[in-house]
């Protein structure tokens, strides 16, 4: 890849053509979180033009493609709420919009650039293509496809298919550079040596990713496509390509480019499908709230303002430029995301975070039995919680004081409260509390400062003791709301279990 001129160069699209963006994930495993990414540049970039976004399934290798993976990406894009304008149970004006129902549009489009000489069959056999590409390696040469086949006579042609060696069909590549100006990155040159022919369909006559590709952005009039850097090679051929299918009459413009920053994981390596991050269901399972996973990975390459990293999805799309991304590589930072959603958490109405966390109030989740959950509780205590999580799933140990018979037991939390004199100090705050108004937090306070007076103690060690036979935990919710919610009779009764256990 170098700078510089070229006759073959990717035109700017006219002025005030409406974009269509399309996003065409292959139906494989989980959805990562860096296609989720790019999800999000095109559906805000669509959104932010008044453009189309185009969803688009590329399931033509069986041998990885799955029904499942297929109905979990759609699910998982309703989850984020990023709609799409012509697709899969949306139809559109160039269905379908499955690349394994489209096969008879290839097979014509492959004949078509065999019939213009745009495209030829190679015979070279794997063995033949290794040998060749290791000679040039020692000869410090590129090492891609020499042309053996680009102008074979055709009583070689005969002969091979006499041998009955099979052919592919590879893409005449024009013998001068190629440049483009990507939306990112700005203009780029590729050299022909440094982009051999290409094969576009198997000898079994399956159509390949370089082929179909570029032929459905033609075919569904693609005027932008915002992808990732790691396709960033393949551009100069598809450019190529789309040349030869505006003189065939298929395409009738290129679309413009833009190749979006790798997501690093750890260790500056690009954050692969293996990595326990890169998978969307982790955020789902454990309560990240659309919204914020959503404003988290848009500051994976862009932002929205010098001072500002949290916005809801309506103030990304006002804000969206393309320009602005930046081509740098964007590290993905948990405690960032998790920080992030918090901020999201907190956004919400009250009402919306109660109902948000219902999943995680039910089974599986509940450490609870299900006729113990106390709605008026769960609706009382809400507002303290919602203050408190980074996470929905957060929620579970949060409230389970409310709706177990009896706490969690927590080892650690009980032996860093309950220090020597605590079953002291709990016989004074029982009597106490035991007398308190319950109709005020501010009592319930006032009656565990009184009792931590009478020992020397200041409020924050006098409450833990407290806490940790209420809650069962050293942390949580506000305690004397938590007291308040849970009732006399069962608060006293678990700091009378406390002293039990104390005195045992």
């Amino acid at each position: 890849m170098a700078n510089g001129p070229s006759p073959l160069l990717s035109a700017p699209l006219g002025q005030g053509v409406p974009p269509r963006v399309r996003f065409c994930p292959s139906p494989t495993g989980n959805p990562h979180v860096g296609l989720v990414r790019t999800a999000l540049f095109n559906w805000a970039f669509a959104r932010h033009n008044q453009g189309t976004m185009v969803f688009r399934i590329e399931d033509t290798d069986a041998a990885r493609d799955s029904e499942e993976s297929y109905a979990q990406l759609l699910e998982s894009l309703r989850w984020l709420g990023l709609d799409w304008d012509e697709g899969p149970e949306v139809g559109g004006p160039h269905e379908p919009y499955r690349q394994s129902q489209r096969m008879d549009l290839y097979r014509d489009v492959a004949g078509k650039l065999l019939a213009g000489g745009y495209a030829y069959r190679c015979y070279c056999t794997v063995t033949e293509l290794d040998e060749r590409r290791e000679a040039a390696r020692a000869a410090g040469r590129p090492s891609g496809y020499d042309g053996h086949c680009r102008e074979l006579p055709g009583d070689r042609k005969a002969a091979y298919e006499r041998e009955g060696r099979e052919s592919i069909i590879r893409f005449r590549m024009p013998d001068e550079p190629i440049t483009f100006t990507d939306l990112v990155r700005g203009e780029l040159t590729f050299t022909p040596d440094n982009v051999p022919d290409y094969g576009i369909v198997r000898a079994n006559g399956a159509p390949l990713y370089t082929l179909v590709n570029p032929v459905d952005d033609a075919l569904m009039d693609i005027t932008h496509v915002l992808r990732g850097e790691d396709l960033l090679s393949s551009t100069p051929r598809q450019i190529a390509l789309y040349g030869a299918l505006i003189e065939l009459g298929v395409a009738h413009r290129i679309p413009a480019f833009g190749h979006l920053p790798y997501v690093m994981g750890e260790g500056n390596k690009k954050l692969s499908k293996r990595d326990p991050q890169a998978s969307l269901n982790l955020y789902r399972e454990r309560g990240f709230l659309p919204e914020g996973l959503l404003n988290y990975l848009s500051l994976l390459g862009w932002s929205f303002s010098a001072d500002q990293d949290v916005f809801s999805l309506a103030e990304m799309v006002g804000r969206f430029d393309i320009a602005d991304v930046n081509a740098n590589p964007a590290r993905f930072d948990l405690k960032k995301a998790e920080a992030i959603n918090a901020d999201h958490i907190r956004r919400l109405d009250v009402k919306a975070f109660a109902e948000a966390c219902e999943p995680w109030l039910r089974a599986p989740h509940a450490n609870w039995e299900p006729e113990d959950f106390d709605r008026p509780a769960w609706e009382a205590v809400a507002p303290y919680a919602q203050t408190r999580l980074t996470v929905l799933s957060d929620i579970t140990a949060n409230v389970d004081f409310l709706f177990r018979k009896e706490p969690v037991e927590d080892g650690a939390s009980w032996q860093k409260a309950m220090k020597e004199g605590s079953d002291a100090l709990l016989r004074t705050a029982r009597e106490k509390l035991a007398a308190a108004d319950w109709a005020s937090p501010e009592a319930l306070k006032e009656a565990v400062l009184a009792a931590g007076g009478e020992h020397g103690l200041k409020l924050g060690k006098a409450q833990a003791p407290v806490r940790v036979a209420v809650t069962g935990r050293t942390v949580g919710l506000p305690l004397f709301e938590s007291l308040q919610i849970l009732g006399r009779e069962r608060s006293l009764a678990r700091i009378d279990a406390a002293l039990e256990k104390l005195g045992a």
